[in-house]
């Protein structure tokens, strides 16, 4: 058994595993996030009918004629020039002095969709963690696709993991479960996270990331238990479910495979992020004739930690 404790809520157990909800789909929207687009009206001024008065003690009544015909101006006589035109109501001709000092600013003509929570730009929340570059990615590889790390012999790799958020609530951690060839651990102890960093055989290491990544887990293949088959990495969102957070939060998720001279031997980018999603497996090393490979995976569930465990065989307390 395993004793899985949480970075600020205790010890799991499987009650909490029962009680599971699954977060908002993308589709639904917060109506407290959904900008609203008013339209201002526009002033009226400029397209008064020509013949028609703003005041009424300004009004000239259709039956009082001018006394000089060459000086009479009917309501609906157009100058013969535009640029010498004047309405009747001494509109001015400048258009920019036509509007209303009191307006409302025009609305820009490139509005942009609404946003989900998850969605929104939160860079200047209070407690924001700095967001950190993509490295340069040499060898990318898409979403299962799998590969071979290397055609000649190695010993050992470094697991390299890096993402960005936009919710400022989201702590990202990772894992590596160590599974033999049914697809579950080969014992309780045989997976590594922050609680637990390192494995029994002491191949398997977790270790806060450098300059360049935020994490990664090291892996000696020599010293690595012969029942092990394959070693699958996880993402997964601290206190997801309490807080209702997922990985339609996040941006800029990758996994590298580093070789112990720091040369990278594959690399994955991922490019979707899903709301119903709190543990994301992004990769797995896998044994496959006697050789090491890579499978991108991208793909999760709505499981915490906790669930993980009782998904790949591990006893949780």
């Amino acid at each position: 058994m395993i004793n899985t404790a949480t970075k600020s809520t205790g010890v799991m157990n499987r009650n909490s595993i029962l009680s599971i909800n699954v977060p908002e789909k993308q589709s639904v929207k917060n109506q407290n996030n959904i900008m609203t687009l008013i339209k201002n009206p526009r002033t009226n001024n400029a397209s008064v009918a020509s013949g028609q008065s703003q005041n009424k003690t300004q009004q000239t009544t259709p039956y009082s004629q001018p006394q000089n015909r060459a000086q009479q101006t009917t309501p609906y006589s157009q100058p013969q020039n535009r640029a010498q035109q004047t309405t009747p109501y001494n509109q001015p001709q400048n258009r920019a002095q036509q509007m209303p000092q009191t307006r409302s600013p025009r609305q820009p003509q490139n509005i942009q969709p609404a946003l989900t929570a998850g969605q929104q730009n939160t860079a200047s929340t209070p407690g924001m963690p700095s967001a950190k570059p993509v490295p340069m990615l040499y060898n990318k590889v898409q979403k299962g696709q799998k590969t071979l790390l290397s055609t000649s012999a190695l010993n050992a790799v470094n697991a390299c993991f890096g993402w960005n958020i936009t919710d400022a609530r989201c702590d990202v951690d990772v894992s590596a479960f160590l599974l033999g060839a049914n697809g579950k651990i080969i014992g309780d102890s045989w997976f590594v996270f922050y609680g637990q960093t390192i494995s029994p055989d002491h191949s398997t290491k977790f270790v806060e990331g450098g300059s360049a990544d935020r994490e990664l887990i090291q892996v000696d293949f020599t010293r690595l238990n012969s029942q092990v088959k394959k070693i699958v990495f996880v993402l997964t969102i601290n206190d997801a479910l309490k807080n209702r957070l997922h990985f339609g939060m996040l941006k800029d998720a990758y996994i590298r495979i580093m070789d112990q001279s720091g040369k990278e031997l594959v690399s994955f980018l991922m490019t979707e992020y899903y709301n119903n999603v709190i543990s994301m497996m992004i990769g797995e090393l896998y044994l496959h004739n006697n050789t090491w490979k890579f499978n991108a995976i991208g793909n999760g569930v709505a499981k915490d930690l906790a669930g993980l465990c009782e998904l790949y065989g591990v006893q949780v307390i």
